[in-house]
């Protein structure tokens, strides 16, 4: 663009209305739900590709043993992962038909962003399609994934604040906590957005919100929702502090304070980065704006939180979504100014070049025996959503080879739950024995059987992370998942145990349960 991000938020001089009121809310737009009825349909066409991803075989063995906690999650995406593999059992399009749609209506959500903003039909199709568009919408909405839920709790509570600030309504606290409670079913991350806020209108006002009676039932309306889940964390200690401090400590995807950093000029589209910062300089400048500035240092303590902490650079993403709604009208009043023609052309090229590879790196749009290595390197959960099915016959070849004796009461041991997940999808169709992690909650779906001292294990890179536990171990196989892809799983060696040094009773919980 060919001014600076300053210019891009300047008042208009054509803005109607005092400064001291926001502006009305936009016409209705249709253009919206056509680009969220793309995005459903897209990702329902593309569901099939490739396979489950690792967390998706997780959610659907903690589906099986509903509770209102996990170590690393809430009940709410098992639960619903469970309910969708009872209507259609073994359904990868069904699984992830939900997300679809939370995608489509994370779309709409934006653009209702933008139409509460006072943007015209124009600009709410434009922030749509941002939206649509993005590396966020498109990344969560292909999966079942605790993050699309996510999205959706944290855009709706955006929205709700957004109408509480324009109209002065504080009865629109219930629903922010309405959707922070039930979001809390799904993980605890909603309360980080809850603090934002607070924090939002603490600086920026207005403070009496603060002490309002609507705002403080709000807060009870989501502490009544979240306490299943939160009673069942402090009954165990809360176990999601641990895997927090297993991410800060980098030891996931998307974690450490760098890749954090970087994830927010990505996460959207590089595309989208000078719209969403002339957004966030709007809603600090724009005089029209100041009721909704609150929402402006929402993010801004969000994502100082996240960075501070060590937390995943896309917890704050869906903040980064209301920036861009507010852009989106910015950058629409920019594209209308003198010498529209080639601003309207350079937003064009700039989406042709930006916002359409996307779609390649985001989604299975490339044969997976083809995936280029830079789409791993770039979209980890990419890789791993290929190669489960022959991963699990890798496993079942060491199986098979082991004497009648020891394959009668052989087990599987594997270091994360996506691989224990593998075997339990598609391990009874190859003979296999059950398998069991330590890893988070699936050290509490059961440990090995007390005689089980032949035991398969995968996910360990050396021996000597096994000689703990086992008096002998030997190399009996590598994982071929048959494509060439970089993923946690493919090439690995397969270790063949057998002896245990001290029963699985001591050292279960002990030493081969982990979280992160």
């Amino acid at each position: 663009m060919a001014e600076s991000v300053a210019d891009l938020a300047r008042p208009s001089r054509e803005e109607p209305g005092p400064a001291s009121a926001p502006p009305a809310p936009g016409p209705r737009a249709y253009g919206p739900w056509l680009v969220a009825s793309g995005v459903i349909v897209t990702l329902l066409v593309l569901s099939n590709r490739y396979g489950y991803h690792r967390d998706e075989l997780y959610f659907l063995i903690a589906g099986r043993n509903l509770d209102w906690g996990y170590v690393d999650q809430g009940p709410l995406v098992p639960a619903l992962a469970r309910l969708v593999d009872a209507v259609a059992p073994g359904n990868l399009v069904a699984l992830r038909t939900p997300s679809a749609f939370i995608a489509g209506g994370c779309v709409l959500l934006v653009a209702a962003l933008a139409h509460e903003f006072g943007a015209g039909r124009g600009a709410q199709t434009f922030a749509a399609f941002l939206a649509g568009s993005s590396g966020l919408v498109l990344a969560s909405g292909h999966l079942l994934s605790t993050t699309t839920v996510d999205m959706l709790v944290w855009l709706a509570a955006a929205l709700c604040t957004a109408r509480l600030l324009r109209t002065g309504d504080t009865r629109w606290a219930l629903g922010i906590g309405l959707v922070l409670g039930a979001g809390m079913l799904n993980k605890l991350l909603p309360a980080l957005l809850g603090v934002g806020l607070l924090a939002g209108v603490a600086i920026a006002g207005p403070r009496r919100l603060l002490r309002d009676r609507w705002v403080l039932a709000g807060f009870g309306v989501a502490l009544l929702l979240a306490a299943p889940s939160l009673v069942w964390q402090a009954t165990h200690g809360f176990p999601q502090l641990s895997v927090a401090a297993s991410i800060s400590g980098g030891d996931s995807s998307y974690s450490g304070r760098l890749d954090a950093l970087a994830l927010q000029f990505v996460i959207i589209s590089p595309y989208a980065v000078p719209i969403w910062i002339a957004g966030l300089v709007a809603l600090l400048r724009r005089p029209q704006w100041r009721a909704y500035r609150a929402l402006a240092w929402a993010w801004l303590v969000v994502v100082a939180v996240v960075l501070l902490a060590g937390g995943k650079g896309y917890y704050d993403a869906p903040l980064l979504l209301v920036l861009t709604a507010a852009g989106a009208i910015v950058t629409a009043a920019w594209a209308t100014r003198r010498a529209s023609v080639l601003r309207r052309t350079l937003l064009v090229a700039g989406a042709l070049l930006f916002v359409a590879p996307n779609g390649v790196l985001l989604l299975p749009t490339l044969p997976a025996d083809r995936l280029p290595g830079f789409v791993v390197d770039v979209n980890y959960d990419a890789g791993e959503t290929i190669g489960w099915p022959a991963f699990a016959d890798s496993l079942a070849a060491v199986h098979q080879a082991l004497p009648a004796e020891q394959r009668q009461r052989a087990v599987i041991l594997t270091a994360n739950y996506g691989e224990a997940g593998a075997v339990a999808r598609y391990g009874p169709a190859r003979g296999l024995p059950p398998a069991y992690s330590g890893h988070n909650s699936m050290a509490d779906f059961g440990r090995p059987p007390a005689d089980a001292d032949v035991v398969i294990a995968v996910g360990w890179n050396r021996p000597d992370q096994l000689q703990q536990w086992f008096t002998t171990v030997n190399l009996a196989g590598r994982v071929d998942q048959r494509v060439e892809v970089d993923n946690d799983e493919n090439g690995g060696p397969i270790w063949l145990c057998v002896g245990l040094r001290r029963p699985w009773a001591d050292v279960w919980q002990a030493e081969v349960r982990h979280a992160g």
